[in-house]
């Protein structure tokens, strides 16, 4: 194949990659109807879940609460002044009420329900309202065991509670649970798109990994990195962590799991018999991916991966079945953790499980399946008690280390994959990897 064909194979495909992105003015519109959704189906369930009649978020400019930010329009880029959202739910009346303490109206979803040459005192207005609705509950974003749930600063609090009359400090709680449901709760829409996102995910890291970018002797693991990056970029979407490749292969011993993500070596020139693995994510219509997978550098004499590699990542694929079949519905990610890790060394496996929640953050809201350096459950604070719920989203994140005689030394199968966790059970987002990237993907031989 002549270069010409070969940059125009290449044209091809990214102008099909770019036609899955929407422009900017189809995002916004796609992403404020998602939001008219959330707000006017999602939001009155969760209320009613947690027992919430009115939900207050309070924020200033350049300083968000995580959860206010993704209450605001495609058009709205930052709280503005001090922004204060108030949600009423009447359920008896099967209302909702959506409220901005603000001069103007936020979106087409948040009417403004305060006059400044009628009131001057912005605090005074959110009172009125309050005192107008006599709510059972007025629940704040703070909360000890969910740092996304904690977005209120001090100074807001301090001012909200001078302001509220003394009758009604009684009626203040914790959003922390209502916080977390509206964060990690997908919709029938959102599963859509999120499926579209994990594929681009996948077809970005299967070019990364091919001969079209890496060339064995000459490419380094940076410049695959900044490849990635670039890629993204050019497409119109953002990364929301920087994209990372390592290598392991038979010359080095096996380091620290945290060597893949912080501390190895840059410009690793990536060579024929390498195991390269990768970690890269994106953003898009303010949902996440987080993915890892791995490639293997074919040897000249070589067709395919070495079997001891095929069965390393078969040995993945089962801790995460040992992960995903415990994934019920009002288990604690704790107890989660504790069954899938004894069933899969049960079966001589050797696990580590860090697996955690995914979607409107990178790492999001929700329960917490381990971490690398907690195999044996994350303590109270950061969130043990909190349940597997529906329709949520998880970075089904883990690895397993094998023995591999061949190189005299162990190595570390480390895969990553979204995965959706429904009234149904469990499924991959947008499949999973099963089989061994190859670089380069086909080899021409000649006879001898």
């Amino acid at each position: 194949m002549n270069r010409t064909i070969t940059l125009l194979l290449l044209f091809l495909c990214l102008s099909l990659q770019a036609q899955r992105v929407l422009p900017e003015s189809e995002r916004a519109k796609v992403i404020d109807e998602i939001l008219e959704d959330r707000f006017n189906n999602l939001l009155p369930e969760l209320m009613d879940r947690t027992g919430i009649d009115m939900w207050l978020l309070i924020s200033r400019e350049y300083n968000e609460d995580p959860v206010l930010r993704t209450m605001l329009p495609a058009t709205w880029l930052n709280a503005r002044r001090r922004t204060i959202l108030l949600f009423y739910r009447n359920k008896e009346n099967n209302t909702i009420e959506k409220l901005a303490v603000a001069r103007y109206d936020v979106g087409n979803n948040i009417t403004s329900a305060w006059d400044k040459e009628k009131q001057p005192d912005q605090w005074k207005r959110l009172i009125e309202l309050i005192a107008e609705r006599n709510p059972s509950k007025i629940a704040l974003n703070f909360s000890k065991d969910h740092n996304i749930a904690d977005g209120l600063d001090k100074t807001d609090y301090d001012e909200f509670m001078q302001n509220l009359p003394k009758a009604f400090h009684k009626n203040v709680v914790s959003a922390e649970q209502l916080a977390v449901g509206w964060i990690e709760t997908r919709t029938k829409r959102e599963m859509v798109i999120y499926d579209q996102l994990v594929d681009i995910t996948h077809d970005i890291i299967e070019e990364a990994f091919s001969e079209q970018v890496i060339t064995a002797g000459i490419t380094t693991t940076t410049e695959v990195e900044w490849w990635m990056r670039q890629k993204v970029t050019d497409m119109g979407l953002e990364t929301w962590f920087h994209p990372t490749v390592d290598i392991q292969r038979s010359s080095e011993n096996l380091v620290s799991h945290l060597y893949s993500f912080s501390g190895r070596p840059d410009d690793m020139v990536i060579l024929p018999g390498d195991l390269l693995h990768c970690d890269f994510g994106i953003t898009y219509l303010r949902l996440n991916t987080d993915c890892q997978e791995l490639a293997y550098v074919l040897k000249p004499e070589e067709t395919q991966a070495p079997e001891f590699l095929r069965n390393g990542l078969k040995a993945g694929n089962r801790v995460q079945d040992f992960l995903t079949r415990n994934m019920i519905k009002g288990r604690t990610g704790n107890e989660i953790l504790a069954t899938a890790l004894q069933q899969a060394r049960a079966a001589g496996l050797q696990p580590a499980i860090y697996t955690h929640p995914l979607g409107m953050y990178g790492h999001s809201a929700g329960t917490t399946i381990g971490m690398w350096d907690s195999q044996d459950g994350v303590m109270k604070d950061d969130g043990e008690n909190y349940p597997l719920n529906p329709n949520t989203v998880y970075a089904i994140e883990l690895n397993t280390t094998i023995t591999i005689p061949e190189w005299k030394r162990d190595i570390r199968i480390m895969l990553e994959e979204a995965g959706f966790f429904g009234e149904e059970g469990f499924r991959y987002v947008n499949g999973r990897q099963t089989d061994l990237l190859l670089i380069p993907r086909v080899k021409k031989h000649q006879g001898n």
